[in-house]
Order: C-alpha cells, then structure tokens, then sequence
C-alpha cells in the first residue's frame, strides 16, 4: 500500500491476509477478531483530544519512539483506567508512514502505568488531514499567503492536530469512507463568511478560494466497526474552534457547517443528497445503520463562542440518543474553584456536563461528545474528570496540564442482533 493512502488499519495474521494493509510488529496473535466480545454486550465508545500534537513535523515519532514520554505515559494510563472499545484520538499529529499510531499503542498502550492493566488494540485507522496543507490562497485576507491560517485547515505543518481511532473490534476498511475534500461551498445553504467592510454579501473568499476551499478544518471519517453480526458506524471529526478570526466569524460558521455533515449525513436522503466522499460517491448514512458520532466538536450548547445552534443540531437530531449526558464531580469542582474571569458563573450549561479545561476565556465548557443512534441503548456514561481529592487527579490537574485541556469522555451502549 502506499504510505498516501487512507486505508491502513488492521495487524498481525490479519494484516497480510490484506491486499496492502502494513503489518505491525509486535501484534502476534492479537490481531485475530475479538471472539471474547459477545455481541449482545456493553460497547465503550470513547472520545479524547489528548493534545498529542507537536509545533514541528516529526516532533510525535520522536516523542513517542522511547516509552518515556511524561504526557504520552498519562495519556495512555487515562485511557487504561477507562478502557474503551473502540476510540477516537483528537489532535494527534498524522505522519504518513503511520509510526506515530503504531508508536504509541506498543510504547504506551500496552504498557501498564501506575497499576493500570494494558490495553490492546489489534485494530486502528488513520488518514491525512487538512491541517497545515497550504491552500496556495490568502484565506484569512491579510495581504499574505503564507502560514497556518492560509492551510486548508489551520497547522504549522501537513497533519499537525490530526487524529486516529483505535478499536478492539475489526475495521472494514474497504467501507471507510472520508470526507477530506468536500469543499464547503458545495453545502446547500452554506453559512459562507462576509467581509463586514463590503456591500456584497458572503464575499470573504473570493470565487477562486471557493474553488478550493474545504469544509473540514481536519477531515470527517466514517469507520465501519464490525462488532459481532452489527456495524456500527464511527462518525469522527474535530470542527475548528469558532475563535481566532474576526468579524467575519469565518470559524465559527465553519465550525457550525462541519457539525452540520454529520447531521446531514444521518437524516433522509434529501437531506444527504449533496454530500460526496473523498472516492466521489455520493450520498450519506444508508437508512436504519447504527452510528455513533464522536469528537471535538467545540461547541458548547449555550456557552463559549460557537454560533448558537450549532452543536444542537446533533443534540437535537431525531436520530440521535441523548438519554444519557456524560458528566463528572470533578468539572462541577473545577467550575467552581476557578473563578478568574467569572467566566464559570455567568455559564448556562451544567458545569457537570464539562469536558473541557479553559480556566480563562470562554470558560469550562461542553466541547467533546459520544453521541450514539437512537437503536444503540446506552447503559452508562461519563467523562473522566477526577476531583481533588481522588488519587487519579494527578492524571487531570490544572494548568499546565500533564495530559490535556480536555477530559476524555466515554458512553456504553448496547450493541447485538443483526442490522
């Protein structure tokens, strides 16, 4: 397979049985289907923007290839102490060769910290992501076309913030489907910036950047979990933050269309109609498939900088189970011990809802969600958010952080029967 492809996934005996899947050292018999899940049982489903991104291309590998790694270690005994299934890792830097994925499921994941047992993921997909790839455009109008903001998605370098999902169960790979390319103004009805100092409306890029401009900040992946008999499709993405621009709010509307695909991309066909993936097909979730939407999606629903609305149109969604909201004491402690700003107190939101560290600014808020459909039954949630006094809020703290502004947050659902 070459090292630019989007599918790379599963290990071991499985792996060569694959026409070009890589075959991951170490795997051993690991990578035979995970017999010991009924299919009939609880299913953790888990997100986590573990802030494993680096400032230089390369930086992770390096970070990652010893087992010494101070945050890698908290990060990956945080994942221990809540064992998810199946797993979504925001803002971990992508590299094309994929040691980075591989690195830190044998340095870090399979090795127990702090009494943690390991954990193993026979099973992983990553994928390239728009962050850092340059546009050739001066996309934030400053008169210069160089940087960051200029990139398809905001990175110092091709890949920076990207992300991977680990599983217990199978991927299929050949079903993943990812959604990179999709240009924003092809979006029915796209929420397209202004430029507030002209008379013409949604002209903040000119026809040409529109041409080229993508709607996802990183990219939009839809990853077939084969769990028993069922699929259960793994929505993932991570929206940019609605922040970092100016009256044009040019984030912010992005950050409310890229939330907006996976809404669409649920509903009825018309409403799906228009999307296509990075393989040119068309369309969105075949009716009645089981999903579970995941990630940083940086919207709060009453608090924070996002667009009002934004994150509810998940929230609200006829097809999404929100029976269940993932909570924690330790962010109901965290909103009130930090007081700085006031920023907490004026909030509308359920401080226990929190899953996301921002002592100043905007706040504590709701930015990661595990949003199963409405056939999945969830049986428990939470977001792994420790107080004070527990022993484990060592691996949360304050700022500067030993792991992440964010808290992990996971939902169990149950999963049997056939489709």
């Amino acid at each position: 397979m070459s090292s630019t492809s989007p599918r790379t996934l599963v290990t071991g005996a499985v792996a060569l049985a694959l026409a070009g899947a890589v075959a991951l050292p170490g795997a051993g018999a690991s990578a035979a289907p995970a017999t010991s899940h009924a299919a009939d049982k609880d299913v953790r489903f888990s997100t986590f923007n573990a802030s494993l991104n680096r400032f230089n291309e390369g930086d992770l590998v390096r970070d990652l290839s010893t087992p010494d790694n101070a945050q890698a270690k908290v990060i990956a005994e945080t994942i221990q102490r809540t064992n998810p299934d199946v797993l979504l890792i925001n803002e971990f830097d992508y590299d094309a060769d994929h040691e980075a994925a591989e690195l830190f499921r044998s340095n870090y994941l399979e090795v127990g910290h702090n009494g943690a047992a390991p954990i193993d993921y026979p099973y992983y997909y990553v994928a390239p992501s728009n962050t850092g790839i340059p546009s050739g455009h001066d996309l934030n109008n400053n008169g210069v076309i160089a940087g960051g903001d200029d990139a398809f998605g905001f990175g110092a370098f091709p890949g920076q913030y990207g992300m991977v999902v680990y599983s217990k169960y199978p991927i299929d790979q050949d079903a993943v489907r990812t959604f990179q390319k999709f240009l924003w103004k092809d979006m029915p009805d796209a929420n397209l910036p202004d430029d507030p100092t002209t008379p013409e409306p949604a002209d903040w890029y000119s026809p040409e950047e529109l041409d080229v401009v993508r709607l996802s900040s990183k990219s939009h992946w839809d990853v077939p979990i084969e769990i028993g008999t069922k699929t259960v499709h793994f929505l993932v993405s991570h929206p940019t933050p609605p922040v970092f621009d100016g009256p044009e709010d040019r984030n912010g509307l992005r950050n409310n269309d890229e939330i907006r695909l996976w809404a669409d991309y649920v509903g009825n066909r018309a409403d799906s109609s228009y999307i296509y993936d990075d393989e040119g097909v068309t369309g969105g979730l075949k009716p009645g498939s089981s999903f579970v939407i995941a990630g940083d999606q940086n919207s709060d629903p009453k608090d924070g900088d996002s667009v009002e609305g934004s994150i509810d149109q998940l929230l609200q969604h006829p097809r999404v189970n929100t029976s269940v909201t993932p909570s924690s004491d330790g962010a109901v402690e965290a909103s009130a011990l930090q007081t700085a700003g006031g920023f907490n107190a004026a909030h509308e939101s359920p401080a226990e809802y929190d899953t996301a560290d921002f002592a100043e600014g905007p706040g504590n808020i709701r930015a990661d969600y595990v949003l199963p459909s409405k056939d999945l039954r969830i049986s428990d949630a939470g977001v792994f958010w420790k107080t004070t006094t527990d022993p484990l809020y060592r691996l949360t703290g304050t700022y500067p952080f030993p792991s992440s502004d964010h808290r992990q947050v996971w939902v169990d659902v149950s999963v049997g029967g056939k489709r």
